[in-house]
């Protein structure tokens, strides 16, 4: 057993955080007092590790070898084929588990990562992947989604490998609708991929109307299906920018049916910020999907990663608190509530997305914390340090320190 004391959490209140095994025992002030073991915060934050619920690991780190292209996601897909041909397993194992240990060292302990699972590399990316995350079991928790990124209609075979890949033991069912070619297409892209979720039981999280077209409404689709299976909380839509796009009476229909489905919204600002409004000129739109009126309705609403120095993204640390900046920057978050509501969308809303019952700073929950040297969670985001110490199921993982000093010419008055 042993303990943090005095550490701030982000409310504010100055706390005891006992750990016993992989679990948290206690969180009240004076709690320590018992534990020899003891780590003194001194009133430093403390908060839950964070949770990536939306990066790509398979394609991270491929930028360098890829050609120049015109920076559309349609571009950028294009761009990437020839790397994948070329994926071995080692190569994304490699790449996969470099990623893994700098999200781990910036804080972050548990990932879901979409997995390309299409006739152009096969199952060679999913394989890559699971072999990280078996290599990173000690040090965070990295759960696959099965990721159509061709299309399931207009890459022939590539449902047979979704079935493969589930078979293998990807954790979620991914999919990419609006990339289908027409309507029908689309609709018939949404019913099996919940026919393999029902299948195979696992929960469904696609990547949703990534376009600047508000005529593109797929994540209607995925809501009237999940409403009609009563697949409830069990789904989550990335990226959905084409909702800030459509009209006002599409938005308040498809948010409300989202919110009656349970389903959960990955914003990727980090990303879309550079993918979208390509093709705008004067003004130019910035790719978010309706972060505010999802908020207001009660959708949960989270921020990923995304990429990490690929074909869509040249930039990405795996830092979700770079993520959690950008994103505030994105979606105008800049009240001390709209701060708080930042801190949840890489932590309680990736939990809630994930089904999780064992997160959080409480008693009974996995110890997956996070020392940071900072006051609060508002000096946080605003100086964005490394987190002095990482555990991850009460075990230390990661460590960071940060000396520097400025050197003047004179005593200062």
């Amino acid at each position: 057993m042993w303990a943090l004391q005095g550490a701030r959490l982000a409310s504010g209140d100055l706390v005891d955080i006992v750990v016993e095994g992989e679990l948290i025992h206690d969180t009240a002030a004076g709690s320590a007092a018992a534990v020899s073991d003891r780590i003194d915060c001194a009133g430093k934050l403390v908060l839950p590790a964070f949770i990536d619920s939306h990066v790509h690991l398979d394609k991270a780190l491929i930028r360098d070898d890829l050609r120049e292209h015109d920076g559309t996601l349609a571009g950028a897909i294009g761009a990437i084929h020839e790397r994948k041909r070329r994926y071995s397993v080692e190569d994304v194992r490699s790449r996969a588990r470099a990623v893994i240990e700098e999200s781990v060292r910036l804080g972050t302990t548990r990932l879901r990562s979409h997995v390309d699972v299409d006739t152009i590399g096969g199952l060679t990316p999913l394989e890559g992947v699971m072999a990280a995350a078996a290599d990173c079991s000690d040090i965070a928790e990295v759960r696959t989604v099965a990721f159509p990124q061709e299309g399931l209609l207009r890459d022939p075979g590539a449902l047979d490998l979704m079935e493969a890949a589930l078979e293998m033991g990807a954790d979620v069912v991914g999919g990419m609708p609006h990339w289908e070619p027409n309507e029908a297409a689309q609709r018939e892209h949404v019913r099996l991929c919940f026919e393999l979720a029902q299948r195979f039981d696992r929960d469904v999280d696609m990547h949703v109307d990534e376009t600047d077209d508000g005529n593109v409404r797929t994540l209607e689709m995925v809501a009237d299906e999940a409403l009609r299976l009563n697949f409830t909380g069990r789904v989550c839509a990335g990226h959905v920018c084409s909702l800030a796009a459509a009209d006002h009476e599409y938005a308040e229909r498809v948010i409300d049916k989202c919110l009656r489905a349970g389903i959960s919204i990955a914003a990727n600002p980090v990303t879309n910020l550079v993918l979208q409004g390509r093709g705008d000129r004067g003004l130019v739109r910035r790719g978010m999907t309706r972060v505010a009126e999802l908020r207001a309705a009660g959708v949960n609403v989270l921020f990923g990663q995304d990429c990490v120095k690929d074909g869509f993204y040249p930039f990405g640390r795996g830092s979700m608190l770079e993520v959690a900046l950008i994103s505030a920057h994105a979606a105008h978050l800049t009240s001390k509530d709209d701060l708080a509501y930042a801190l949840e969308a890489v932590t309680k809303a990736p939990a809630i997305s994930w089904r999780l019952e064992d997160y959080g700073l409480r008693r009974g929950a996995r110890a997956d914390l996070q020392l940071l040297p900072v006051p609060s969670w508002e000096e946080a985001l605003r100086l964005q340090p490394p987190p002095e110490k990482v555990w991850f199921g009460g075990r230390l993982v990661a460590e960071n320190s940060v000396s520097s000093v400025v050197h003047r010419a004179r005593p200062t008055p």
